[in-house]
């Protein structure tokens, strides 16, 4: 039985060119950047040669806007953490009620020591931000505001080009964590007023551990890791030189693939389409108009996503029933609670999410087992059982 993998969301394989890219640096090519002599120049150009993949592919105006990290969680919290020790005289934070952890967690910590006022703007049943109420939080008291690019369960993409806009009429920094988004969407940074970015190599077939962070040029910054001068002071320590050169490299591949965004559609779309024909009480989660290619989010009524797991695991086929960050939980994740999705639909969500190693043939796969592991399901439990009472639930239906 051949394994299927749905959860790239979660993370991506680790492209077979980037790894022959790194493999170098582990061994003939292991000097320090930073250090004058030559083993250390050649590796100052392998460094230099990433940033500018990078920049390419997020549509930076220079590649000194790129400061390498550990990845998606400590980009967004130097960006946060910067923007409120530059901005002293503001102590105000407006972020999302469907935020990633790494953006919500910190923000919970602020309030809680330091006071900071936080603005979470809630979003509609589809998972859209409300606007009206994101226009009353900006005020002068805001320091930054910190808005997804798009949510990692639903997929569902906001317009930051245009939040952007509206925080820097109020003269606050925006950052967007775009960790989901790079890679997946069109990128033109230089043509927009974000500030600041978070992304994660690992989300776009590179190496885990390594990530960055774009600075506009001219941004004040307060880095959050202290030491040494490397990154232009914005980061200190030694960098992650294998890392960097398989981020770059990632980068590159994902700027060559152009025809991704359509084909990734396609598979979404017929996956979608297909469950919602065949399954009774099947639903989409999120934008249906602007969401990432790539995700799908299907809620099945009077089902428990854990048993859907184990059953799909047990076909071969991984997926996620939400952000992998929060696995292990049996609670509907804060974000389907945020889109007032009801606990007997959100207990039964699950998010497949497809990468350039998808195919037909997964998508054919999913919907030949699925049926039966939903019919099985409702028959087992209690829900189930009510549910073939009172006659199925419409399509569509939240």
């Amino acid at each position: 039985m051949r394994s299927i993998y749905l959860d790239n969301n979660a993370t991506t394989r680790v492209d077979p060119e980037v790894i022959q890219a790194m493999l170098p640096f582990f061994a003939d090519q292991f000097g320090n950047p930073s250090s004058a002599h030559a083993f250390g120049s050649s590796i100052r150009g392998a460094v230099r040669k990433a940033r500018r993949q990078l920049q390419a592919l997020i549509g930076a105006e220079f590649d000194h806007e790129i400061v390498f990290t550990s990845g998606g969680t400590e980009s967004d919290n130097a960006a946060i953490l910067s923007a409120l020790e530059v901005m002293s005289d503001r102590t105000e934070i407006v972020t999302s009620a469907v935020e990633h952890s790494a953006v919500l967690t910190l923000c919970a910590h602020l309030e809680k020591t330091r006071g900071v006022k936080v603005h979470r703007i809630p979003v509609d049943r589809h998972g859209r931000l409300d606007l009206d109420a994101y226009g009353t939080a900006l005020t002068p008291r805001v320091a930054i505001v910190s808005i997804m690019w798009a949510n990692n369960e639903t997929g569902t993409i906001f317009p930051v080009a245009k939040l952007a806009e509206m925080a820097k009429k109020t003269g606050a920094l925006f950052h967007t964590d775009a960790v989901q988004a790079v890679g997946k969407v069109p990128m033109d940074l230089q043509s927009t007023a974000i500030d600041m970015l978070s992304l994660s190599g690992h989300k776009f077939h590179g190496p885990k551990g390594i990530g960055a962070l774009y600075l506009r040029r001219g941004v004040p910054f307060s880095s959050l890791i202290k030491g040494g001068h490397q990154e232009r002071d914005r980061r200190a320590g030694t960098e992650n030189t294998a890392g960097i050169v398989g981020l770059g490299k990632a980068a590159e591949l994902a700027l060559k693939s152009t025809d991704d965004e359509t084909r990734l559609k396609s598979l979404r779309d017929r996956l979608e389409n297909g469950i919602l024909q065949r399954v009774p009480g099947a639903f989409i989660t999120g934008d249906p108009l602007k969401r990432l290619p790539n995700t799908a989010s299907i809620a099945f009524r009077h089902v428990e996503g854990e048993g859907m797991l184990l059953l799909l695991n047990r076909c071969g086929i991984a997926c996620s029933s939400g952000s992998a960050c929060s696995s292990g939980s049996l609670e509907p994740s804060h974000v389907l609670r945020a889109m007032d999705i009801p606990d007997a639909v959100a207990h039964g969500t699950i998010r497949f999410s497809f990468s350039r190693d998808s195919c037909d043939e997964d998508v054919d796969r999913v919907l030949e087992v699925i049926p039966g592991i939903v019919e099985k399901l409702r028959d087992d439990s209690r829900f189930g059982r009510v549910a073939k009472a009172s006659g199925p639930a419409r399509s569509g239906e939240s």
